[in-house]
């Protein structure tokens, strides 16, 4: 038997930190070698130095007596690195990393649109993997950043994908209704979302927008050429603990029926699917057809919530077709995707 990678995970107290930790505690290809946090938690034991968020998973991953180290590539297990970074630490210290050799998997946003980094979801875009050869070149790191989209944009981004494969898309029209989870831990204060909606997440709108081109655009040599769709996003925060719901409408080339783009969701598959990689849901799209789902609370869940799901497909009026997506946005949106990521950059002999 194969014996795992040893990886390392940074950020690993914080509400993405500790999903990365549930899904790589028993992961079949990857062992969870090293736990690292900032200062204030380096040298404390997993368990003190973080409360525990991840519904039904085991308390800590089974890593509580685990005492975490810093953020310090000269500490870090493997070559594989899991980066729940915020931002701005992420554009400092995860290139230290790289520099000294590792991949670096990460959920931030400090990276995402260099034009020479990888923005990565398996199933749409797995040929920009190609970008991590080109990063090497131009920065004369041993490793490179791979970097997953806002939680968002990879939902918005599944559920375009096939579309924009099968007929091509013209232009977009989205409003999300986004989990208070993907504000973190705390968060958002109670007495700001209890019984409301909060219409605006800084930054939010302008990442669905930009991001959506770059991870449906073609690599052309060393460079991503956008897809060039307008997209208009209204990003609102609900009280939902996790889940982002998106209302869609999308001009597609053709102008194909409701029943054309559900089968054009319901029988796509990506190239995780194609290789079996252990996060890959079977069925990366799932299509309900009852009038008043997908849900949060009823769906979110399904798949290890690595699935997005799509419903409610019907005429627009304005654009052509609109429809429901759901996606989770702590799983597919942050930890998992960034999981799968690493999967298929192994699979592709990146690792």
């Amino acid at each position: 038997m194969t014996s795992r990678i040893p990886v390392t995970v940074l950020g690993a107290t914080g509400v993405v930190g500790q999903r990365f930790v549930a899904r790589l505690a028993r992961h079949p290809l990857f062992e969870l070698a090293h736990l690292a946090a900032s200062e204030r938690s380096a040298g404390r034991r997993y368990r003190d130095a973080c409360a525990w968020r991840v519904t039904g998973a085991e308390p800590y991953g089974g890593l509580g007596e685990r005492v975490l180290a810093p953020c310090d590539p000269a500490e870090a297990a493997g070559r594989i690195v899991f980066s729940a970074l915020d931002a701005d630490v992420a554009r400092e210290l995860e290139p230290e990393f790289a520099r000294a050799g590792a991949l670096v998997f990460s959920n931030a946003s400090a990276w995402r649109m260099e034009p020479d980094v990888a923005l990565l979801v398996p199933e749409v875009n797995p040929d920009h993997l190609e970008l991590v050869a080109v990063q090497r070149a131009r920065r004369q790191w041993k490793g490179a950043i791979v970097c997953n989209p806002n939680c968002t944009t990879a939902v918005l981004a599944l559920a375009l994908a096939p579309l924009h494969q099968a007929f091509g898309v013209q232009a977009v029209s989205m409003a999300s209704l986004q989990a208070t989870s993907g504000a973190g831990y705390p968060g958002v204060a109670s007495l700001d979302i209890l019984s409301n909606a909060i219409p605006f997440i800084r930054g939010e709108e302008e990442k669905v927008e930009a991001e959506a081109n770059k991870l449906l655009g073609s690599l052309a040599g060393e460079v991503v050429r956008p897809a060039g769709f307008p997209v208009s996003a209204a990003c609102h925060r609900v009280a939902v603990l996790d889940g982002h719901l998106l209302a869609v409408s999308v001009r597609l080339a053709g102008e194909p029926g409701p029943e054309a783009v559900r089968e054009a969701l319901e029988g796509w598959r990506g190239e995780p699917q194609r290789l079996g990689l252990p996060s890959a849901p079977p069925r990366p799209i799932l299509v309900h057809e009852l009038e008043d789902r997908p849900q949060p609370r009823l769906d979110v869940e399904a798949l290890g919530g690595m699935a997005v799901h799509v419903g409610r497909v019907r005429p627009c009026p304005v654009l052509g077709v609109r429809f429901s997506a759901l996606g989770h946005n702590l799983e597919r949106g942050a930890a998992g995707g960034s999981v799968l990521n690493a999967e298929l950059a192994q699979a592709r002999g990146l690792v």
